[in-house]
């Protein structure tokens, strides 16, 4: 039980089929989770089932559609049974001047970081408060904790985030529930290929990008704590990351 801890417990991820999404699902498919992978690839979640099994359950939706959106947790009731882990990680990325931005990718980009996240964890909560018992993580970023000046549009996405996650978390403990986000600095996804490229080359360079996998790490030690001790934020950055 030690090494796998979340035996017997069902997860669903958002955003599952890359990036940090997929890093959250092996390292809960190690502790011994069932997780239900929600993204609209469906070539990604077919090639994550092929490798791990029976133990993922693959949902493909479009989390920007309101109709498909509504059925997530739904959907994995009745595909798991239960759902006692929901990492909301779906997420998009604008960076660069306000004045470049597509107004359109604004508003698609504030619809999944902030009003998918806020939907899809409204949807979990009853279930988890029958149950007594649960966890939300969100992914949120450095970019909640400081107003990163070549990205206005997701920095503000993230801090709207924040401040859900903690005032959710403020509702809900008292039903056995723990909410809290994890915040990584840049890491080695395809969120940031939008990134200016000369502040991209640099990062690279200088070794200032995290590996998918250790946030994988950091989200099986919050969830791993005693139920009576919430994570409420993890901020986590490449130890060169202020070079």
């Amino acid at each position: 039980m030690k090494n796998r801890p979340f035996e017997g417990q069902v997860a669903a991820i958002t955003g599952a089929a890359s990036g940090i999404g997929r890093a959250s699902a092996e390292a809960l498919l190690a502790g011994g989770a069932r997780v239900v992978l929600v993204d609209r690839d469906a070539a990604g979640l077919a090639a994550m089932q092929a490798e791990h099994g029976d133990a993922v359950i693959p949902l493909q939706l479009d989390l920007l559609d309101a109709a498909q959106c509504r059925t997530l947790v739904p959907q994995v009731l009745a595909l798991a049974g239960r759902l006692d882990i929901l990492h909301a990680n779906a997420g998009l990325y604008i960076g660069g001047d306000l004045v470049d931005a597509d107004t359109d990718a604004i508003d698609r980009m504030l619809q999944l970081n902030v009003a998918v996240v806020m939907k899809n964890v409204r949807d979990a909560l009853p279930h988890m408060i029958e149950r007594g018992s649960g966890d939300i993580l969100v992914t949120s970023s450095l970019a909640a904790h400081y107003p990163t000046p070549w990205e206005p549009v997701y920095a503000s996405s993230k801090w709207a985030i924040d401040c859900f996650v903690q005032t959710t978390r403020r509702q809900v403990f008292r039903h056995g529930l723990r909410v809290g986000s994890i915040s990584p600095g840049p890491v080695l996804t395809g969120l940031i290929a939008d990134w200016p490229a000369d502040k991209l080359a640099q990062a690279r360079a200088s070794g200032s990008l995290i590996e998918p996998a250790e946030i994988g790490a950091v989200i099986t030690f919050m969830l791993t704590r005693p139920r009576g001790v919430t994570i409420r934020d993890v901020v986590l950055m490449p130890s060169n990351f202020d070079l």
